[in-house]
């Protein structure tokens, strides 16, 4: 009796060992209209709702949103469709019209009479490049 409680706890513990790892992939999403603090937290904020999403890192200046998400539970598309929800511009979905007309005037593209992105020179590029 010992030898088989023995041998179904070895069972057990070799069973538990061989979980499966979920696996997790980093993504770049070009985010050109998220030009401000406010788009930054928008996207974050509306991003971390979502099951399967582990960070979420949005780069206003280079217009870039940095995701890392678990495969088996959301995918790229589910996610830039999201962001495009949100009223952003995510790779190849364009923004959701609706919410692009609810953005504020700094988070819209200067055609939609948006703020122009304010273009640095070199010196005040690496003080910005010091700071983040």
């Amino acid at each position: 009796m010992k030898t088989w409680t023995i041998l179904l706890a070895a069972c057990f513990y070799s069973l538990s060992g061989m979980a499966q790892v979920k696996p997790v992939l980093t993504a770049k999403i070009s985010t050109p209209n998220a030009r401000c603090e406010e788009c930054k937290s928008k996207i974050e904020g509306y991003l971390k709702r979502y099951d399967g999403i582990v960070s979420i890192n949005v780069n206003f200046h280079k217009g870039e949103t940095t995701v890392k998400y678990v495969t088996d539970r959301i995918n790229i598309e589910e996610i830039k469709t999201a962001i495009a929800n949100e009223g952003f511009d995510a790779d190849d979905v364009p923004a959701n019209p609706e919410f692009y007309k609810r953005l504020p005037k700094c988070c819209k593209k200067p055609e939609d009479g948006g703020v122009p992105v304010k273009k640095n020179s070199g010196t005040e590029q690496q003080k910005e490049n010091l700071l983040y």
